[in-house]
């Protein structure tokens, strides 16, 4: 009987460090939100800091390759970002919605995608780590059939390549 008491003991020890163990998480971490927060951003110079804190796609009008304001200010971030992480090389993205013929949205897609670059480059990033291809409509976010859906679709997206080399 003193064997099994003993190993109850042992149990409850080590279930009570666990518990203090989390508890003092907790507390550095009031509800573990940040620090789940913070492996997601990822580290400085990481595709995921790039993707979450930056961000990676610009969205336009319908019909349109011109930035809106709040694409270019996305774009000025990453720009930002770019220039300070020199080391990708990256592709930018051209998407269409659905609404079209393949022909129209693929020279669309293409148009945004080289209006994004252009705007990268205008502020420092160099054309020579930069490619463009556009998917036009095959290459969907969101399938429906409204206007939440289009939205989503018209984009630049940039795409970082090659692994990091520190």
């Amino acid at each position: 009987m003193h064997g099994l008491t003993s190993a109850r003991a042992f149990k409850f020890g080590a279930a009570l460090l666990i518990g203090l163990a989390l508890g003092a998480c907790a507390k550095n971490n009031a509800d573990g939100a940040d620090a789940l927060n913070g492996a997601a951003a990822g580290a400085p110079g990481s595709y995921q800091d790039f993707a979450s804190n930056v961000g990676d796609r610009v969205f336009f009008e319908t019909d349109q390759t011109e930035l809106t304001p709040t694409g270019q200010a996305t774009l000025d971030k990453q720009a930002a970002w770019l220039n300070q992480y020199g080391r990708y090389t990256f592709t930018v993205e051209g998407h269409a919605d659905e609404r079209g013929t393949r022909e129209y949205n693929f020279a669309l897609g293409a148009r945004r995608a080289e209006s994004t670059k252009n705007y990268l480059v205008a502020k420092g990033v160099s054309a020579a780590r930069i490619k463009t291809i556009s998917y036009g409509k095959e290459r969907p976010v969101a399938v429906c059939n409204d206007i939440s859906c289009w939205s989503q679709n018209r984009r630049a997206v940039t795409v970082l390549a090659g692994a990091p080399t520190s």
